[in-house]
């Protein structure tokens, strides 16, 4: 069925259109300006199973960038699956141990309307007691980024996820969040929504802010001032700006408080920072910390991992060797 499928969209491609006999009829809307018409019968989360009419197509959910269920209740084109897996469904190189994805190949460049719905489910807010920023997550099983100052001093951490139902986004609020590491100094922190009602959460991809030029228009979102969901859009005003002997990405996209934590993403649904500050006497003069610092964060986290036992240090350290082998000499 698989192959029968391949062969289908090889001839979509080209213009060919499936069709069911009976309507109305549900469209899917596929990459490359391809469609199928016909009767969704199942939907799982990593595929869609349509009759055209004549067979049974079995779609994998990352070749589908929209389903439109024409009804009385509901306009006929509607986004039924906001998964940013759809961003490279085949084409994501995990790194199983730090636990995020990037994109072997670049996905396509959209516009900002488009990757804001298919980004959705991957932008979260972060609340404590004394206050909210923004965060995103980095793989399904929960794990997600925020700046180390939102939750600085606060252990009752909640955090708010945007789930897709009926193509339509609906706040969910997790109240069992983990501090997995944290770097204070470069303003970080990891995170883990460790809820046993808990799905498998959507994810964004990491970009690369290496090869981000000068002028290459970004957009943020996030919720400044507690407006959730808050999409702001710019450029990057410089890769290279230092502050306090850091480098930081300066964009033109407007950033406040609120944002602190949210992603900063390119035109291709990729994040490529980290928002985290503003300069308050100016506009247009927004910080986000690389998205490459956020990488080598996450790929040495056993290096920043959070104690229980020392809450304000970010690290742990091993005993070292000699000391180890003195002390079990004196044991003896």
């Amino acid at each position: 069925m698989f192959k029968q499928f391949v062969v289908c969209l090889a001839l979509l491609g080209c213009g060919f259109q499936a069709g069911a006999a009976t309507a109305p009829a549900d469209v899917l809307q596929l990459k490359d300006n391809a469609s199928v018409t016909g009767k969704i019968l199942a939907e799982k989360r990593d595929l869609v199973v349509v009759d055209v009419g004549y067979t049974v197509l079995i779609i994998p959910r990352g070749q589908i960038v929209k389903i439109s269920r024409p009804t009385s209740a509901e306009p006929a084109a509607v986004v039924a699956s906001l998964n940013p897996a759809i961003l490279a469904p085949s084409s994501a190189t995990i790194d199983a141990k730090a636990g995020y994805q990037t994109a072997s190949t670049p996905p396509p460049v959209r516009d900002v309307r488009e990757l804001v719905n298919l980004l959705g489910e991957g932008v979260v807010q972060v609340s404590t007691p004394g206050g909210l920023g923004s965060g995103f997550i980095i793989n399904s099983d929960g794990f997600l980024i925020t700046n180390f100052h939102v939750i600085e001093g606060e252990t009752q951490i909640s955090v708010e996820v945007y789930l897709v139902k009926n193509g339509q986004l609906e706040r969910k609020t997790y109240k069992n969040v983990q501090i997995i590491a944290i770097n204070k100094f470069n303003d970080m922190a990891l995170l883990k929504i460790a809820d046993k009602d808990a799905p498998h959460f959507s994810r964004v991809l990491l970009g690369d802010s290496e090869t981000l030029s000068v002028g290459e228009p970004v957009f943020a979102i996030g919720s400044p001032l507690g407006l959730e969901r808050t999409v702001t859009q710019g450029i990057v005003s410089t890769k290279t700006r230092e502050l306090q002997g850091e480098l930081y990405l300066q964009t033109t996209a407007q950033i406040n408080p609120g944002n602190s934590g949210g992603p900063l993403f390119n035109m291709r649904g990729e994040v490529v920072g980290i928002t985290n500050m503003k300069i308050s006497f100016g506009e247009g003069l927004g910080f986000a910390i690389p998205i490459n610092a956020v990488k080598y964060f996450l790929d040495h986290r056993d290096a920043f991992a959070y104690s229980n036992d020392n809450p304000s240090n970010p690290y742990r350290y091993l005993e070292p060797p000699k000391r180890i082998q003195q002390a079990d000499a004196v044991n003896k």
